[in-house]
């Protein structure tokens, strides 16, 4: 699972923009912001140079916080 739509919504940038910047097509960025499909790792980095974010931003944890 990816946070993507919830940076791009922070951020105030469309999917249009973010597509043209990673050279992909509008689909293939919808169905990433829409977690039906996920990006490499490598596009992945991309986008979180793109949003200037760090990598963990776009990514939604798999660990509870846990008192260890």
């Amino acid at each position: 699972m990816n946070r993507i739509k919830e940076v791009l919504e922070i951020k105030g940038i469309k999917q249009t923009w973010l597509s043209k910047q990673l050279n992909k097509s509008y689909n293939m960025i919808n169905a990433y912001v829409q977690n039906r499909r996920q990006p490499s790792l490598e596009d992945l980095y991309k986008i979180a140079e793109i949003l200037d974010v760090d990598v963990k931003e776009l990514l939604v944890s798999n660990k509870k916080n846990r008192n260890v």
